[in-house]
C-alpha cells in the first residue's frame, strides 16, 4: 500500500488541460443580471474570501478561501479555511468541478473536460493538505465522506451563480475523489469523468499488479528495468554511502520512515513501477542496457531520475502525509513482489503506509470503505466515464460498471501511462466519450446528437491553460 502511496504521484495530475478561450464577453465579467461583477457575486457567498485574482485572456481566475466545518457531522465543532480556485468564463456555460486529491494549483489551468465543454472550472484543495488543514488537526476527520461533503458544500454555494450543468473530474487520486463524491452525493453532478482512478477493493489481494508487471511493454524493456532494480540492491553498500552524502548535502532526515536504509530500499523498489507510471515504452532506450557492467553513477542516476531519492526523506513525505494517512486508513495501496530479485537483497519489501506517517498520528484501516464504493459504482453508476492507460500500473485494479449502471463507460487508452486521457483513446471511443461529456454538460451540438462520431472539444487547445501539471515527487502516488 505504500508504494501505492507514492502514486500520490500524483498525478496530482491536473489530468486535463486548460484550453484557450475566445475574447471575454459581457457575461464573463457580469452575473446573470448583466450588472453584478462575478467577483462581487463570488464574495457575496457566506464564508467566501478572496486570496488573489490573476489575469488570463478570456477568463477571470480567482484564488479563494471557503469556510468549511472540520466535521460535517457536527458543523458547530470548529471550522477551517479550504482553498479553491475559480476559472470563470461565463455563467451561461457549464461548470467542471476539478480536484487532484491533493493541493490545488494556483496557476490558471483547465482540465480536459473543461476544454471539451468550453466551460468554467472550480478546483478544490483536498482537506488536510496545507494550507487547507484544520488547526489543531484531528486526523480522524480526514476520510472520503468528509472530503465529499466539502465538495457538496462548495457545489451548493456556487450553484446559484453557475446554474448550468456540472461535471466532476480528476486524475489519479483526483479521479478517486470524483468517484467518491458521486457515491455519496449522486444528485449533485450531471456527469463524472474519472481518469486513471485506482480501485483497491481488497487491500490484501494485489496479484493483479504482479500479473501486470509480468506482461507490460516488451520483454526486452522489462528485463532492462528489472536488471537495474536488482543491481541497485546488489550494490546497496556503495550506493547507500552515496545516498548518505546526498542526504547530508541536501539536509535530508529519515525520522518518519525510520532509517536511510529503509528509505533507500523503498526508493529502489519504486523504480519499475515508477517507470511505467510516468514513461512510455519508447523511453526504454534511456534505461542502462547492461546493468551488471554499468557504473554506480549510472545505476544511481537512473533510479534517482525515475524514483527520486528524496521521496522517503522526512522532507519528501511531509507534504503527502494526508495521502499516506488515507492510504493506510481507507484507500488501500498495492503490494507487489520481485521475482527477479533474490530474497537476500530485499530487507523490508513494499512498506505499508503506516511507515510514511508520523507515529503520533493514529491510524486504523477500514476495509469496508472501498468495498462500499466499488459495489455502488458497479450497480448505480450513472453518467460516469472511467479512462485508464494500458501501461499504467494503477489501472491493474480499475473501476468497473455492471448491469445496474446507466450511460457509464470504462475505456483504456492504448500504450498510455498514468497521463491517459480522452484524447488518447482509439478514435471510436474518443468520439463517444467526447459526445457523452458534451451531452452530460448540456452543450452537445445538434450534429453531435445526430452522430456522436462528430464530437470534438468546443474550445481550442491552449498551450498554457491546457498544460498538464504532474507531481512526481513520490513515485507511487496515484
Amino acid at each position: 500500500m505504500r508504494k501505492a502511496l507514492r502514486w500520490l504521484l500524483a498525478l496530482t495530475v491536473l489530468i486535463g488541460t486548460l484550453g484557450t478561450a475566445g475574447a471575454a464577453t459581457a457575461a464573463d465579467a457580469a452575473g446573470t443580471d448583466g450588472t453584478t461583477d462575478i467577483k462581487e457575486r463570488l464574495l457575496s457567498i457566506p464564508g467566501m474570501s478572496l486570496v488573489e485574482e490573476k489575469p488570463y485572456t478570456g477568463y477571470r481566475f480567482f484564488v479563494l478561501n471557503y469556510t468549511q466545518p472540520v466535521d460535517h457531522h457536527k458543523p458547530s465543532k470548529g471550522t477551517f479555511q479550504q482553498r479553491i480556485t475559480v476559472l470563470h468564463k461565463d455563467v451561461s456555460r457549464p461548470t467542471v468541478f476539478f480536484t487532484s486529491g491533493y493541493n490545488v494549483s494556483t496557476t490558471p489551468r483547465r482540465s480536459e473536460p473543461t476544454q471539451i465543454v468550453d466551460g468554467n472550472q472550480v478546483s478544490l484543495e483536498y482537506r488536510f493538505f496545507t494550507p487547507s488543514r484544520p488547526a489543531p488537526a484531528d486526523w480522524s476527520k480526514l476520510d472520503i465522506w468528509q472530503a465529499a461533503s466539502d465538495q457538496h458544500r462548495v457545489f451548493k454555494a456556487l450553484k446559484g451563480i453557475y446554474s448550468k450543468n456540472w461535471i466532476s473530474t480528476g486524475g489519479s487520486k483526483g479521479g478517486m475523489t470524483a468517484t467518491y463524491y458521486e457515491r455519496f452525493y449522486p444528485r449533485d453532478m450531471d456527469g463524472v469523468v474519472a481518469y486513471v482512478a485506482p480501485n483497491d477493493v481488497v487491500n490484501k489481494e494485489d496479484s493483479a499488479y504482479d500479473r501486470f508487471f509480468a506482461r507490460v511493454g516488451t520483454k526486452e524493456c522489462r528485463d532492462r528495468l528489472n536488471a537495474v532494480q536488482r543491481e541497485a540492491l546488489v550494490r546497496r553498500e556503495p550506493l547507500e554511502k552515496k545516498y548518505a552524502a546526498y542526504a547530508e548535502e541536501n539536509g535530508l532526515t529519515f525520522t518518519t520512515i525510520g532509517s536511510l536504509d529503509k528509505a533507500y530500499e523503498a526508493t529502489v523498489l519504486d523504480y519499475v513501477w515508477g517507470f511505467w507510471q510516468y514513461s512510455l515504452l519508447a523511453d526504454c532506450d534511456q534505461i542502462p542496457a547492461d546493468a551488471k557492467n554499468a557504473t554506480d553513477d549510472a545505476i544511481w542516476d537512473s533510479v534517482d531520475t525515475i524514483s527520486g531519492f528524496s521521496a522517503y526523506a522526512d522532507q519528501g513525505l511531509t507534504t503527502y502525509t494526508p495521502y499516506y494517512y488515507q492510504a493506510g486508513t481507507q484507500l488501500g495501496a498495492p503490494t507487489i513482489h520481485f521475482p527477479h530479485v533474490e530474497k537476500r537483497y530485499i530487507r523490508y519489501g513494499y512498506q505499508p503506509p503506516r511507515n510514511f506517517v508520523p507515529r503520533d498520528i493514529p491510524m486504523r484501516f477500514q476495509p469496508h470503505a472501498m468495498r462500499d464504493v466499488d459495489t455502488w459504482v458497479r450497480h448505480n453508476a450513472r453518467h460516469m466515464l472511467f479512462v485508464y492507460g494500458q501501461n499504467d500500473p494503477w489501472g491493474a485494479e480499475p473501476f468497473r460498471v455492471g448491469k445496474g449502471a446507466k450511460d457509464s463507460y470504462v475505456f483504456t487508452a492504448p500504450g498510455m501511462n498514468h497521463g491517459a486521457n480522452v484524447a488518447g483513446l482509439v478514435p471510436e471511443q474518443k468520439a463517444l466519450a467526447t459526445a457523452r461529456i458534451l451531452d452530460w454538460a448540456g452543450v452537445a451540438p445538434g450534429a453531435v446528437q445526430a452522430d456522436p462520431q462528430a464530437a470534438r472539444p468546443l474550445a481550442k487547445f491552449d498551450a498554457k491553460l491546457d498544460k498538464r501539471d504532474v507531481q512526481r515527487e513520490m513515485t507511487l502516488r496515484p
